[in-house]
């Protein structure tokens, strides 16, 4: 487990940099320094994601559906 106050930040590989931008009551704002090969998601938006893949590979309607319920950028 790692601890950080706000303004810090970690490392990670040498070229991911995840930072406390802000903290109020049991929020935590994070700021992410990632290059643009790197994927990054709230976890919740992986799972579906993950979910959509799996779906995918399953059956061509289903993938079909799966890709209508993502959400859109």
């Amino acid at each position: 487990m790692l601890t950080r106050k706000r303004n810090q930040s970690i490392i990670i590989a040498d070229e991911i940099e995840i930072t406390v931008l802000d903290i109020r009551g049991d929020q935590v704002r994070l700021g992410v320094k990632a290059p643009r090969t790197v994927s990054v998601h709230r976890r919740e938006v992986y799972d579906e994601i993950q979910e959509a893949n799996r779906e995918a590979s399953a059956s061509p309607r289903a993938a079909l559906e799966a890709l209508k319920a993502l959400p859109k950028r």
